[in-house]
């Protein structure tokens, strides 16, 4: 536990620049349209002229309040009913009660927002955030594959359970991957691979708890054996942690990790 790295983040892991810009320049047409409505004493009218000239630019305005369409996201009526926000964007009419329900029609009255484009960079770096744990994840494996490459070991990356028959038939619909197997002639490596730098929450019990089964499954098959390589100081104070180090034989972090490239170099 001593040996456990604080996190795994370089400086640039924690913003994605180059996908938010993206993001915004998909809609950075309508967005400048949308400027219109800045300073508008009246809201009502200025939505129904733009919309009179292109109503799909109110098409990206759920971004406005840091969510996607892909969501989904819906809102409460008064007859305790649901409805998608994305149906407001069909009238003009249900444009200004979005305007004016969420508060961005006061916002655009009084300036608070200066320009849509640079308002909607800050959200999707926001929304960007929420991509983080996905990064450390493939920081994470990344970090492992080069120690791999570095000491001449193939591996095969990101391998579904479907490709191994025998090991489909014992899980079941248990795990649908493995982050790397390796392979020598003497066994079949089948490695997950994850970082956690925080503390609390019970994502990482209830990982060490799925491991410690998963491992019992895999290594009664001839053959195969099961190989956790993990770390961060997010395992710290997490019992079921200690339950998984005493029932999972090849559990590594990144400073022992080396054990486990000369047991693979010994069966090479």
């Amino acid at each position: 536990m001593s040996q456990l790295y604080e996190t795994n983040a370089t400086l640039d892991f924690y913003c994605d620049f180059e996908k938010i810009q993206r993001n915004v320049a998909d809609i950075a047409i309508n967005l400048n349209t949308l400027n219109y409505l800045i300073g508008k004493e009246d809201i009502s009218k200025a939505v129904e002229q733009l919309w009179e000239k292109d109503s799909t630019v109110f098409n990206c305005l759920d971004i406005l309040i840091a969510i996607r369409r892909k969501d989904k996201k819906k809102y409460l009526l008064p007859n305790k009913s649901s409805r998608p926000i994305c149906e407001l964007f069909q009238s003009k009419e249900g444009v200004v009660e979005f305007l004016n329900g969420t508060g961005l029609t006061e916002l655009f009255k009084n300036r608070e927002i200066k320009n849509l484009v640079d308002y909607v960079f800050g959200v999707e770096t926001g929304l960007d955030s929420n991509a983080r744990k996905n990064r450390s994840g493939h920081l994470m494996e990344n970090w492992v594959q080069d120690i791999f490459i570095s000491n001449g070991i193939l591996c095969d990356k990101e391998v579904a359970c479907s490709k191994l028959p025998v090991i489909q038939m014992e899980l079941g619909k248990d795990i649908k991957r493995f982050d790397f197997v390796i392979k020598t002639p003497k066994t079949t490596y089948l490695i997950e691979v994850n970082f956690y730098a925080d503390g609390g929450g019970s994502k990482p019990s209830e990982v060490a708890r799925a491991y410690s089964e998963l491992s019992t499954k895999i290594n009664k098959i001839d053959g195969y054996k099961f190989v956790w390589i993990t770390d961060g100081k997010g395992w710290d104070g997490v019992g079921s942690f200690r339950e998984a180090y005493d029932e999972i034989p090849l559990i590594y972090n990144l400073t022992t990790i080396t054990d486990f490239i000369k047991l693979v170099q010994e069966e090479l």
